[in-house]
């Protein structure tokens, strides 16, 4: 038995919810980490997993094995780590959780570079919005948008975070441009679906703060699918730089409130790269790193 591809198997089975998950996670047949963690059980004389049709769950001994089980593995990677990036241009596999649009809009295009530049590097993204443990899911860099919550984990400030209300042409032709925050409320504002449920922009200039309740005629969980309404005319969006920018360059959005801030505190207002402090000093984590901050630029480029 090949312990550490067990201890693979059973770490990924857990953090993926089931076999037939962490199988396609891993590129294998769900057939084969059955007979991994049936092997691996057998060898200790115990059950690690509660297995049902439904569910897969740890048992009381399966709890603390998987706790060793992480530290072995990342005691492993570490190890592989050292020796790879001790000579040479920087190599080995990368694994990223990255924002969906975020990701798709200025991450990936710039990888073709990346990868041409370090032939020997490998990268696996995930793209989510989800705001991923790093441990459980075997992440080496998590890009965040905006606040960080407290944490142990190494934040490194990418780029800043800068936010903007914008509408068409055609939605300020016909209804007008808001002339003060208070006028928001007038408008149809189309709102992002935040977990917190909050329907309003807080507005900053010159020390006065702004706090306006705002309403519309659509809610999305999708930043992409409001930014195409608000293209089409639909109403005003409260959306970030990077989103945006290319269509304010290019007229199809016009911003408006200009004079006022619409983004959080300075150190709020950030896109970060944070990794576990395990990950410092990794040549290939900042070879990435540097590059994608050279990338965007200061100031950013969609700025």
């Amino acid at each position: 038995m090949d312990k550490f591809a067990a201890l693979n198997a059973f770490v990924a089975v857990i953090d993926h919810g089931g076999f037939a998950p962490a199988a396609r996670r891993l590129g294998v047949a769900p057939s084969s980490l059955t007979r991994q963690l049936n092997t691996l059980e057998g060898t200790l004389g115990t059950l690690l997993l509660n297995r049902s049709t439904r569910s897969v769950t740890l048992t009381d001994v399966g709890q603390r094995y998987l706790e060793d089980a992480r530290r072995i593995l990342d005691d492993l990677d570490n190890a592989d780590r050292a020796v790879s990036e001790a000579g040479g241009p920087p190599g080995g596999l990368l694994r990223l959780s990255i924002p969906v649009a975020f990701g798709r809009l200025h991450v990936g295009p710039a990888l073709p570079v990346f990868l041409r530049r370090y032939p020997d590097m490998r990268l696996d993204i995930s793209l989510t919005d989800a705001v991923v443990n790093l441990v459980e899911e075997r992440i080496d860099i998590g890009i965040r948008l905006g606040a960080l919550a407290p944490s142990s984990l190494i934040a490194r400030k990418l780029a800043p975070h800068r936010r903007v209300i914008c509408a068409s042409p055609d939605y300020i032709a016909e209804h007008g441009a808001p002339a003060t925050p208070q006028q928001l409320a007038a408008h149809n504002c189309l709102l992002f679906d935040y977990l917190s449920g909050d329907s309003s922009w807080t507005l900053t200039r010159d020390g006065a703060r702004e706090r306006v309740a705002v309403s519309g005629n659509l809610k999305a969980s999708g930043s992409e699918l409001l930014r195409e309404a608000a293209i089409g005319g639909a109403g005003l969006i409260l959306m970030p730089k990077w989103l945006v920018g290319a269509d304010i360059a290019q007229g199809r959005l016009v911003p408006v409130l200009e004079g006022w801030s619409v983004s959080p505190g300075p150190e709020e207002g950030a896109i970060w790269a944070v990794y576990l402090p395990s990950r410092r000093g990794s040549r290939k984590v900042n070879c990435l790193l540097d590059f994608l901050s050279d990338h965007f630029g200061s100031p950013p480029y969609w700025d």
